[in-house]
């Protein structure tokens, strides 16, 4: 959410950020709030002189009757009940604009980073860097479920029945495998210098509005019946919601945090053949990243964070490419975001298994969470958050990738600790 002092200052900047990510439909809402944001102004300095006024008069009322002027004072009296008639309507007024102001803020995107490309969709993303050496076998590689079923590793017909599609059993040493990846992602942050963490998962509305949009909340959240709250569909959203009204000391600066949890999402819309099997799921598990920091460190974090997972899918000899998101692709609060992607040797092309993305100081301004300088002054932190990794898609770039041509999946030295000293799985 911006500020509405910088929108009332660059209405024009704001509505040019508003044309690059192609939501014209958006363009009359800047003039619509600065005008509801004046008339917020112009009746707050009403309400305050008529408290100010109230105040002195209140004040002369002691003085008047203790000098025997009791038709003065009656009068004064009434100047008090009048103006506490008037200021109870202004008052009103005065939450009805800030509401009115309040949503459509909430509704305005983010001003995005200069370098970010100009896009209207995903298909306008930018390629930055390929890791590794992406490679196609001599042999047949199957879809990725067909290699689960062939290692009795998954159960989709037995999940259909228990809860309907988008779902699964996994079984054996895929399960296995699934749990490992998960454990080595979260020692491999650990040792980056992260503290662990297993959030709630579920958190308030209060936190969902503060970390998302209302069109990512509509499309991707699960609402608990009779309740004000929502199973996550990531723990980046309980994970920033951890640090809400709070004021930071910028000594405890950055806040390196990741963190485990399973995931919920509606996933709604029509899927291809691509996304059958584990590809798009309403259930799942990830291990996550965020930083909170000082605004002038959040571009380094930004290239930290997305490196972070380019190294530990690369110490799995899995190859990666890093994309920049187009500025149509961004997210409304999103300042910048990088997807990485991994090579599928059956698809013979890269598909998405993590975002990186910095939210600059939209998500603090709506959660409150300040900084405390060393001066004494007070600002807005900025917030980051990617993906370490997320096993159902991690699974299919791992199975393709180390899929052997006797049907059994090869297990890369870094992660056989985690399988109890299996090589391969058979």
């Amino acid at each position: 959410m911006l500020d509405i002092k910088f929108l009332r200052e660059n209405p024009e900047i704001v509505k040019q950020n508003i044309r690059n990510k192609f939501q014209d439909s958006k363009l009359p809402m800047v003039d619509e709030v600065i005008a509801f944001d004046a008339e917020s102004r112009k009746t707050q300095q009403e309400a305050d002189q008529l408290r100010a006024d109230r105040n002195k008069i209140s004040k002369q009322i002691g003085a008047l009757m203790a000098q025997g002027k009791k038709e003065e004072a009656e009068a004064a009296k009434k100047k008090v009940t009048d103006s506490s008639q008037r200021l109870a309507e202004l008052e009103a007024k005065e939450t009805e604009l800030q509401e009115k102001i309040k949503s459509i803020m909430m509704v305005i995107p983010n001003i995005i980073d200069p370098s970010v490309p100009i896009g209207r969709d995903d298909s306008e993303n930018v390629e930055v860097e390929k890791f590794g050496e992406p490679k196609v076998p001599d042999f047949e590689i199957p879809y990725h479920t067909e290699i689960m079923e062939r290692l009795n590793g998954i159960d989709l017909d037995s999940a259909r029945r228990v809860a309907g599609n988008g779902f699964y059993y996994l079984m054996g040493d895929i399960a296995r495998l699934h749990s490992a990846v998960i454990a080595y992602a979260r020692d491999f942050m650990i040792d980056r210098g992260f503290t662990y963490c297993i959030p709630p998962f579920m958190i308030r509305s209060d936190v969902v509005t503060g970390v998302m949009s209302f069109a990512e909340m509509d499309a991707m959240m699960y609402k608990i019946e009779g309740e004000d709250l929502y199973l996550i569909g990531t723990s980046e959203h309980s994970m920033i919601g951890k640090f809400i009204d709070t004021m930071l000391p910028e000594d405890k600066l950055p806040q390196t945090l990741t963190s485990y949890s399973p995931c919920f999402r509606k996933e709604k819309g029509a899927h291809g053949l691509e996304e059958r099997g584990i590809y798009r799921i309403h259930q799942f598990e990830k291990q996550e990243m965020i930083v909170i920091c000082k605004p002038e460190e959040s571009s380094m974090w930004f290239e930290k964070l997305w490196q972070n997972t380019v190294d530990l899918f690369r110490s799995l000899d899995i190859p990666v490419r890093t994309l920049e998101c187009c500025s149509g692709d961004l997210a409304d609060l999103k300042v910048k975001s990088i997807d990485v992607e991994a090579w599928s040797p059956r698809q013979k092309k890269y598909f998405e298994v993590g975002s990186c993305s910095n939210l600059g100081d939209a998500q603090a301004r709506r959660l409150r969470i300040r900084v405390k300088g060393e001066d004494g002054q007070k600002y807005l932190a900025h917030t980051l958050n990617n993906t370490v990794v997320a096993p159902p898609r991690m699974l299919i770039a791992f199975l393709e990738n180390n899929l052997c041509e006797d049907g059994s999946v090869r297990i890369p030295e870094c992660l056989r600790p985690y399988m109890g000293g299996k090589e391969s799985i058979k």
